[in-house]
């Protein structure tokens, strides 16, 4: 597990370092991003599909010690699947 999650906010998923209520960050929390920005959660089934904040992603492939392939998700070993 990493230090990070994800939340939904301003029409992007951004990550945080903030501590995580159950149940996820309520829609309007403040939450501290990992692109350095301040903003209220959205915590609604729409902003699960907005796409991912392209800092914060970087920055949470830094924390977790992995680097992103050319589509933004975590590089496999060679003859490994996803």
């Amino acid at each position: 597990m990493y230090p990070f999650h994800w939340v939904p906010a301003d029409g992007q998923r951004h990550a945080s370092l903030d501590s995580r209520p159950g149940g996820g960050y309520p829609t309007g929390m403040s939450v501290s991003t990992l692109c350095e920005r301040e903003l209220p959660a959205d915590n609604s089934d729409f902003g699960w599909l907005w796409s991912t904040c392209g800092d914060c992603n970087a920055e949470a492939h830094r924390i977790a010690g992995t680097r992103p392939d050319a589509n933004g998700f975590q590089a496999t070993a060679p003859g490994r699947g996803r």
